[in-house]
């Protein structure tokens, strides 16, 4: 820890260890505060939000009043945040995965349709307030459903044509879509199945065989057998992390220009490949729980991590025009969530489950998505097919649709864009 005055201001450094330590206290202290306070846990918001939230309007007070500043080493989040999809890749058996079927699908439509319609009202807003349309599409799905990645990449990308505050544009927007996720798909959840009077029921499309699917081992694991768990998901990471990096320079060459294929993407997709082979394979003990708890916990620090190190203060300096994309893309998010797309799925529990798990995903980030569903599964009771369908959709499926159709906006908008 270093602490020093900059520029009149009292700065306080923390290295990595520091701040890993710390998003570990706000993590207990959002538990704490969560149990103390009926809102909280009425309305299903996650721990990680509650304790980061609280720290982040600290922050936020010290640097507008001049007072004191934090600067973070926050080299562990994006780490987290591969563990947690390389985790939720493990837990995919090809079993599991056929149980999403026809639902699948048509989440995943809906899902494509959706982010068109948020760059359609990107556009629309920009016409009618006179935002230049960069600006527009970087407050709609490249911000809303790629989340920060994809808001930077693409705000780098329109700097260099000239549109100076593209970056910092899209991140305030991928920020600001962050905290609406979690603020609305746990409430929205909570609204759909009590006012529906809606119960688990995983007896549909999951027999008695798939359910023991991912059943920890009853057996007790070896030391050894816990080391070659944690060594898979490593392996995994790495040998994702490769992969999506020969998919980036795959995908750039065929665009004409820069493209991130997501780390994450890579990673899940070489742990279902481990997990289904090693079914038949058995070159080691799997142990789904050991597997899931740990997915846990780098899923909460990760949240940990990105809620306590955002800076509240880059949604000041967003203009009135942008604010005002933003607020339309979650009152439509909202709206469609609630009285569309929980009909289309069913309107049943699952489809409630999954429409929290869309606020999540469909305005900040996939593990939003996974800690929204999660706060409503500890309330109310599991829905597997929403956390093994949702993940699935949110972290790869939907670029399929969405990057081509931000594509074909951003050239018919954007001036001196041209798609290669």
């Amino acid at each position: 820890m270093k602490f020093e005055v900059v520029e009149g201001i009292f700065t306080i450094s923390l290295d990595a260890t520091l701040t890993l330590a710390l998003a570990g206290v706000l993590l207990l202290l959002g538990y704490f505060i969560k149990k103390k306070v009926a809102f909280l846990e009425k309305y299903c918001i996650p721990a990680p939000v509650v304790g980061g939230f609280l720290f982040m309007f600290i922050t936020f007070a010290g640097k507008q009043s001049g007072a004191f500043v934090f600067n973070f080493e926050n080299i562990f989040q994006s780490t987290f945040m591969l563990a947690f999809f390389t985790t939720v890749g493990l837990g995919a058996s090809i079993l599991l995965l056929k149980k999403g079927g026809k639902l699948l699908i048509i989440y995943w439509i809906c899902c494509g349709i959706i982010s068109i319609f948020q760059n359609t009202i990107g556009i629309v807003v920009s016409k009618i307030t006179g935002l230049e349309a960069p600006y527009a599409l970087l407050s709609s799905s490249i911000s809303m459903i790629g989340g920060h990645g994809a808001a930077l990449a693409y705000g780098d990308s329109f700097k260099a044509m000239g549109y100076e505050i593209a970056p910092l544009v899209g991140a305030a927007a991928a920020t600001f879509g962050l905290i609406s996720g979690v603020l609305i798909g746990g409430p929205l959840g909570r609204r759909l199945i009590e006012k529906n009077n809606l119960k688990p029921d995983n007896s549909e499309n999951f027999d008695t065989s798939v359910e023991n699917i991912n059943v920890g081992s009853k057996e007790k694991l070896t030391n050894l057998d816990v080391i070659k768990n944690v060594v898979v998901i490593l392996i995994c990471m790495a040998v994702g992390s490769i992969v999506a990096g020969r998919v980036s320079v795959l995908i750039s060459a065929l665009a004409g220009k820069k493209l991130d294929f997501p780390t994450y993407v890579g990673a899940m997709f070489i742990a279902v490949i481990v997990r289904n082979v090693n079914e038949s394979a058995k070159f080691y003990k799997f142990d789904y729980s050991l597997v899931d708890g740990i997915g846990d916990v780098m899923l909460n620090l990760y949240l940990s991590l990105a809620m306590m190190t955002l800076k509240l203060w880059e949604l000041s300096d967003l203009i009135g025009s942008v604010l005002f994309v933003l607020i339309c893309q979650v009152l439509f998010m909202g709206l469609v969530a609630y009285f569309v797309v929980f009909k289309i799925l069913g309107s049943n529990y699952d489809a409630a489950v999954m429409c929290s798990g869309l606020c999540g995903h469909g305005l900040g980030a996939t593990p939003t998505a996974i800690v929204n569903m999660t706060a409503i599964n500890e309330k109310y009771g599991m829905s597997r097919k929403a956390m093994m369908i949702v993940p699935i959709v949110g972290a790869f499926l939907v670029d399929i649709i969405y990057q081509p159709t931000t594509i074909f906006f951003i050239s018919t908008f954007v001036d001196g864009f041209t798609a290669k």
